[in-house]
């Protein structure tokens, strides 16, 4: 009986647990309710991109692929970086079915296998 009595206890205290009312909030919403837009959530770095995005800079970390004439010693592909090095990948030929991968230091132009030249260009990071 004891423990019929404690279940039953246990159980009434576990019901008012869940059946409490929440209360919530949005820190930023709308006007008119609703759920903010991306750009009213981000903060951060991931709010700087979403501005330089609306600036018109629609690749602001440099990560898209570009399609460029050969590099020479000369005239060197430039690869824009915020560090001292990077990887870069160069498909040496159209008819290539890989990519020849290799760190690109800052300093003198370095050259690919296949000729192509390339040099490191350095960039302000996002303020």
């Amino acid at each position: 009986m004891a423990s019929l009595a404690l279940r039953t206890a246990a159980f009434l205290n576990i019901k008012k647990a869940i059946s409490r009312p929440v209360v919530r909030c949005m820190a930023t919403a709308k006007e008119g309710g609703g759920i903010p837009e991306t750009f009213e959530h981000a903060t951060g770095l991931e709010k700087k991109e979403l501005e330089a995005i609306r600036a018109g800079n629609l690749d602001p970390f440099d990560l898209q692929v570009k399609h460029c004439a050969p590099g020479t010693r000369d005239a060197p592909i430039e690869v824009p970086s915020v560090f001292e090095k990077r990887v870069v990948g160069c498909i040496c030929e159209e008819e290539m079915t890989h990519v020849n991968w290799f760190n690109l230091y800052s300093g003198d132009p370095q050259r690919c296998d296949c000729g192509h030249w390339f040099q490191l260009k350095k960039r302000e990071p996002i303020q």
